[in-house]
């Protein structure tokens, strides 16, 4: 099983992660209900950001590069009604769909994500796209009392992905240098290391090894490591499970203060 997805599998999984959100929808005793994992938000607070975000970036690959995200011009507003949500929310990803397919993986647009390790194309913005869906139809499984693991092919993308994408960042780091080992069961492992130059993640090779593409940079053994199945090592940087979930060892308080940091850029 490799970790980087091909971009018609990212298509087909965003279809498929879009359908089972849909279905929790569906499914829920009320639009009203809290979502467990958003506090903040209802599920139809939940399907609205969806929706939106997903006309929104449909939008924002339509475009190319640009300075700024583009926002979709005169969407209809999220219905209140179930049967039309839902089919406000199918539209909203064919949307999104039909934009990414007519871009292709390699065409420039637009990311928030400008100094990370992924790079500012229509292939990263549909793995992201992949990974944000995956993880609120969880939100959503969880809100109508019926969760399922994440797929494991998306599960494990979902891991590398996260940590090029929302860590990695040349903004120095502002505590002693250190790394994060995250180990996926399925046999696949990664080191974030976090140093004056920032952050940046490498797969490495097996558990407790240095990474094979920069070997003589950074510490020679992580200050903290964690292991479990992708799909939950995903939640957890997601802050979707707690760190009691999963198996680390280390300086636990490690974790406090990569989730604590705000980067400048």
């Amino acid at each position: 099983m490799t970790t980087t997805l091909e971009f018609a599998d990212l298509l087909q999984l965003i279809d498929e992660r879009s359908t089972a959100f849909r279905a929790a929808v569906a499914s829920a005793p009320s639009l009203d209900v809290q979502v467990p994992t958003c506090p903040e938000w209802t599920l139809f607070d939940l399907a609205q950001h969806i929706g939106e975000g997903r006309r929104d970036w449909a939008a924002t690959v339509a475009a190319g590069p640009a300075p700024t995200k583009s926002a979709a011009e005169g969407a209809p507003a999220a219905p209140r009604e179930r049967e039309a949500l839902t089919a406000w929310l199918a539209e909203s990803t064919e949307q999104l769909l039909d934009a990414l397919r007519e871009a292709g993986p390699d065409r420039g647009c637009w990311t928030w994500w400008g100094a990370s390790q992924s790079p500012q194309t229509c292939g990263a913005v549909a793995r992201h796209q992949l990974q944000q869906l995956a993880v609120h139809t969880y939100d959503a499984q969880v809100t109508v009392g019926a969760p399922e693991p994440l797929p494991d092919e998306v599960a494990l993308d979902g891991v590398e992905e996260f940590l090029f994408t929302c860590v990695a960042t040349t903004s120095a780091w502002p505590h002693k240098p250190t790394a994060f080992d995250f180990h996926a069961t399925e046999g696949h492992s990664w080191r974030l290391t976090v140093d004056g130059d920032g952050a940046r993640s490498t797969r490495i090779s097996a558990p407790g090894t240095t990474p094979v593409a920069a070997a003589d940079e950074g510490p020679n053994a992580a200050g903290v490591s964690v292991r479990g199945t992708a799909g939950e090592l995903v939640l957890f940087v997601y802050d979707r499970i707690p760190a009691d979930s999963l198996k680390l060892d280390g300086d636990r308080g490690l974790f406090d203060l990569l989730q604590a940091w705000e980067p400048e850029e």
